[in-house]
């Protein structure tokens, strides 16, 4: 598959951004990689090379691979089993696209929300940073 154009990768996120656009609850996330995620659960991603894969529950993403004579996203050699390729003149019809995108952000949105990865600063430490910050480091 030859390398995408840059105006194409351009147009591709374009149309991304329309769709996600539908939902207003939706941010885009990443900047080498764009995606959409909820509750740390990603459903969408727009790879590298502009190929649109969305997340859909089983019977939805048979369904959907059927229709589409698509394929399961693959990334770095693996299949992505839960994705789908989004064919690109789909991607032109946001209307159509539209309801699988919604479908993908309810299948994540049914799951349990991932933890945290980030710790939060004890308010102890975060004082004592401050205070060494500012030049005046405790006392041993």
């Amino acid at each position: 598959m030859p390398k995408p154009t840059a105006a194409a990768l351009a147009d591709k996120l374009a149309l991304y951004e329309k769709l996600i656009a539908t939902a207003p609850a939706v941010e885009r996330k990443g900047a080498t990689m764009p995606y959409t995620s909820l509750n740390g659960h990603m459903f969408s991603f727009l790879a590298k090379d502009g190929t649109l894969a969305l997340r859909l529950p089983a019977e939805e993403r048979e369904a959907f691979l059927r229709k589409y004579k698509t394929t399961l996203a693959e990334q770095y050699g693996a299949v992505m089993k839960e994705y789908v390729v989004v064919p690109d003149v789909l991607l032109t019809k946001t209307a159509e696209l539209k309801p699988y995108f919604d479908t993908g952000l309810a299948c994540v949105a049914a799951l349990k929300p991932k933890p945290a990865t980030r710790k939060p600063v004890a308010k102890e430490e975060g004082a004592v940073v401050a205070r060494i910050s500012k030049g005046s480091a405790p006392k041993s």
